[in-house]
């Protein structure tokens, strides 16, 4: 007898599929028979991917969503005006070179894009979904956290939606407000069951976004949008995977540690440099890259060195995940500490339109941070 919770993403999904246009609908039966089928053959990642080519963030995850639909056969990409793109045009092309019945729109809803996503990825279907905004991705929560989170558990191991990840924009991009900037990562990260990425970056962006498409858990994968076109790297056209759960050292130092990850990235980046440049300061800093499982052994080891820590994230102080890391770097580290951990966070608070400058855990504020842990 099925669960109220099951029944519940049945029926979503059932809903969103009726209100599918005629030719949307028959790409999630499609889909559904070719990955129940016993031939189905996914292509092994490469260890060549060859030549490389300069793309911006969202170029670089629209080429590893290409190369996942061509090494996939079951792969579908949908959500909210995917078909021409999205918003952020991240899906372009990709409904012409593999046709509507695996790049497809969806209604506005947000609870019944994640029930069909659970729905395909239950049944073995490669499931790619994009949340226009991650500030919408809270109907969703349900899906997410119930029922995605929990299948496989709930089941004893014989049913699991592991194939789906679901692709969301997230944060600050100067003017979005109180609903269209916000930076929901610690929400899913206390949720057992789901992983959580958070890319910086062009180059990890496509590899983090395929390791994660090809993980055999549920993803929650979220994109800075501020950097979807003003950051630009070098990038392998081919197939490739940059690892979930390691995080990546981007500068050596020796007084101070500081992590981060995502758009924040970039802020913690100005602050060392001027930390050195001015201060005499030697940062070692750290891209966390993945949330859940977040690298702790990384950073440890870092702060063993340095004796001294500073996170910073956009999302607000209370319960964000800088308070994890500090309570797990303190477990970890107490005898090696020799000044307390720094958090440079957003305030507490609905995130401001008008005040969004001083809302944000800037360059200056980290700087500050830096220097009172180097001088305490």
């Amino acid at each position: 007898m099925l669960s109220r919770a099951r029944v519940s993403s049945v029926m979503l999904g059932s809903v969103a599929l009726r209100l599918l246009s005629s030719s949307s609908r028959r790409v999630s039966g499609a889909c559904a028979l070719r990955c129940s089928s016993s031939s189905t053959q996914v292509a092994a990642p490469s260890t060549d991917a060859g030549e490389t080519e300069l793309m911006t963030l969202h170029e670089a995850l629209n080429s590893a969503m290409d190369v996942a639909m061509a090494t996939d056969s079951t792969a579908c990409v949908f959500g909210e005006d995917v078909a021409f793109g999205g918003v952020f045009r991240c899906t372009m092309g990709l409904r012409d070179k593999y046709g509507a019945e695996r790049v497809f729109n969806t209604p506005l809803c947000e609870q019944g894009i994640a029930a069909l996503g659970v729905g395909l990825a239950s049944n073995g279907t490669t499931a790619i979904v994009e949340m226009q905004f991650a500030d919408y991705i809270f109907p969703a929560f349900d899906q997410l956290v119930n029922e995605a989170a929990k299948y496989r558990y709930r089941s004893g191991g014989q049913f699991n939606c592991g194939r789906l990840t679901v692709r969301s924009p997230y944060g600050a991009v100067g003017h979005g407000g109180l609903y269209h900037s916000q930076s929901p990562e610690a929400y899913f990260a206390h949720t057992p069951g789901l992983k959580v990425v958070v890319a910086s970056g062009p180059y990890d962006a496509k590899g983090l976004l395929l390791a994660a498409i090809r993980d055999p858990n549920p993803v929650i994968y979220f994109e800075p949008k501020r950097f979807y076109r003003s950051q630009k790297e070098e990038v392998p056209v081919g197939n490739y995977e940059v690892p979930l759960g390691k995080a990546n050292v981007i500068r050596r130092g020796s007084d101070v540690t500081v992590v981060g990850w995502g758009a924040q990235m970039q802020v913690l980046g100005e602050a060392c440099e001027r930390a050195e440049s001015e201060m005499g300061i030697s940062c070692e800093l750290i891209d966390l890259r993945t949330i859940v499982p977040w690298d702790a052994d990384t950073v440890a080891e870092s702060v063993s060195r340095t004796g001294r820590l500073v996170v910073s994230h956009e999302a607000p102080r209370t319960g964000g995940f800088a308070a994890e890391i500090t309570a797990t770097i303190q477990e970890r580290c107490f005898l090696n500490l020799e000044a307390p951990i720094q958090r440079v966070c957003g305030y507490d608070t609905p995130f401001p339109l008008v005040f969004e400058r001083l809302y944000m855990p800037n360059s200056l504020k980290v700087l500050d941070a830096i220097q009172d842990s180097r001088h305490f």
